[in-house]
């Protein structure tokens, strides 16, 4: 059916949206814990995967661990950072192995979304993108897997004269099928993971890449293994043995490093730095062009394989430029400095735009939601919002830590409704909370990159004591969630 005017409405008791690593994990936990609850999973993508679906540029591929960022309940048997094909193929497996093809609704933009207490549900708007079909979906719960960036669009600041440039224009969020870039000189602009991930998978095929930053970012160099895993799997070990015991290790050391970078800060720095010295060549400039003026972990630290950036560096098939763009010409770059880049291409791996709740517009009994006014109770539900959770993973941890510890609760939280007869629970502040200090979704002295930035007057807010925080921190909360008091007055059943 098409045109874009017939509605097709069902009922579910769960309406996860989005197919990414968060949803086909929350997926797994409802289906496995609850297996009598009705669950449909809508995305507005053409298949699964989110970011590992959208992202096309060469060499895409995780910038944390995958025994952190894989499913507690899934082993991952290959090198620690995988490319998106790899990803994919695991979430493919887990799809395969929980029955979830089913349930999957692709092509599907959830619009807007109301609640109404009286119904005890939620009516979610839907458009089909495939058909321009409308398609209608009430739910008793809703829970928001879909990330945190606008999937469709990057990030590219507004550069004087960027207009007059005749050279081409690649966003790595967008990349086309057709890219040629043999023999041409080209500028990548940004120094993040998206920078880092790509300069080396390009380097061997363009005349010479540079890497354009305004400042420098902490990179952590190691090799793509994991010795512990290696000597387990020599050893005979089982694979789920080997997945726990090495995502241990892992969560161990990442809370030492982060832990460290705040009592120890010249010390983690003398680290990283003295890594990244040891791969590229005598005499490079690495305080000027890797020794950040922030502390490090104020923004995320990507994990550079084999030191592939500074190996492509240390060939001369690629440099780095420290300097603020001035403004563009036909042909090139001009700096602050006055130095120019001449480039017959230029890509913008100057990140991405934050989006709030998935820009769905929500209403709780027809009165529009301002989420920028709510009070986040955990960082997974919100002041005034009925019967919705959503998923926020880590910046230091792996993304799907947090994703597996928040399925866990929600399915936790379903299930002290059901024993208790409600159909209806509401974060409340209590009484005494009424004058509870309003603190940004994310503190800028903890983590402060751009995106978050540019957007955080949009963000929900959180107070300064749980369960009114969003905590940062994996070691602390996977023992919190599981054991939180849902009794305690902040959630209100009805």
């Amino acid at each position: 059916m098409t045109g874009g005017t017939q509605t097709i409405t069902e009922h579910v008791d769960v309406l996860i949206v989005g197919a990414g690593i968060s949803g086909i994990g929350g997926a797994c936990h409802m289906t496995t814990q609850h297996p009598e609850r009705s669950v449909l999973i809508v995305d507005a993508l053409d298949s699964f995967g989110g970011t590992w679906w959208t992202h096309r540029y060469p060499g895409v591929r995780s910038d944390s661990d995958l025994f952190t960022f894989g499913y507690k309940f899934k082993p991952w048997r290959k090198a620690p950072i995988a490319s998106a094909d790899e990803i994919l193929h695991y979430m493919r497996e887990t799809i395969d192995e929980h029955d979830l093809a089913s349930r999957i609704r692709y092509n599907h933009r959830v619009n807007s979304a109301s609640w109404s207490t009286d119904a005890r549900k939620w009516t979610v708007d839907i458009t089909r993108t495939d058909t321009d079909e409308s398609v209608q979906v009430t739910a008793n719960f809703v829970y928001m897997c879909q990330g945190y960036y606008k999937h469709r669009q990057g990030y590219t600041p507004q550069w004087d004269g960027f207009a007059d440039f005749k050279g081409e224009v690649l966003h790595p969020q967008e990349w086309p099928e057709d890219v040629d870039l043999a023999g041409k000189r080209v500028v990548v602009i940004g120094s993040g993971a998206t920078a880092a991930t790509l300069i080396p998978n390009i380097a061997y095929d363009c005349a010479h890449v540079t890497m354009l930053q305004r400042s420098p970012t902490f990179f952590f160099v190691g090799a793509n293994r994991n010795e512990l895993a290696d000597e387990l799997r020599a050893a005979g070990r089982p694979d789920d043995e080997i997945h726990e015991l090495v995502r241990a290790q892992i969560v161990e050391q990442h809370d030492m490093v982060a832990k460290a970078s705040v009592e120890y800060p010249d010390m983690v720095r003398q680290m990283l730095v003295q890594a990244v010295t040891d791969v590229l060549p005598e005499g490079f400039d690495v305080d000027k062009h890797f020794n950040p003026t922030y502390r490090p972990w104020q923004q995320r630290i990507a994990l550079v394989p084999d030191g592939d950036l500074f190996q492509a560096i240390k060939a001369g098939q690629a440099s780095v430029v420290t300097d603020h763009i001035d403004h563009f010409t036909e042909t090139g770059i001009v700096l602050k400095s006055g130095d120019t880049l001449e480039t017959d291409v230029v890509i913008t791996a100057t990140g991405f735009d934050l989006s709030v709740m998935g820009d769905i517009a929500f209403t709780v009994d027809d009165q529009p939601i301002d989420f920028a006014s709510t009070v986040t109770y955990r960082g997974i539900m919100f002041t005034g919002v009925p019967n919705l959770a959503y998923v926020f993973g880590y910046f230091r941890s792996s993304w799907t830590l947090r994703a597996d510890l928040i399925s866990g609760f929600v399915c936790r939280l379903l299930t002290f409704m059901s024993e208790r007869g409600c159909t209806m629970v509401v974060p409340e502040l209590r009484p005494e909370e009424a004058g509870m200090e309003r603190l940004d979704w994310v503190e800028a002295d903890n983590f402060n990159p751009g995106y978050l930035a540019r957007s955080m007057h949009r963000m929900p807010r959180q107070g300064p004591e749980d369960p009114w925080r969003l905590r940062h921190d994996y070691t602390s909360e996977k023992d919190i969630l599981p054991n939180a008091d849902l009794e305690d007055g902040s959630l209100v059943f009805k």
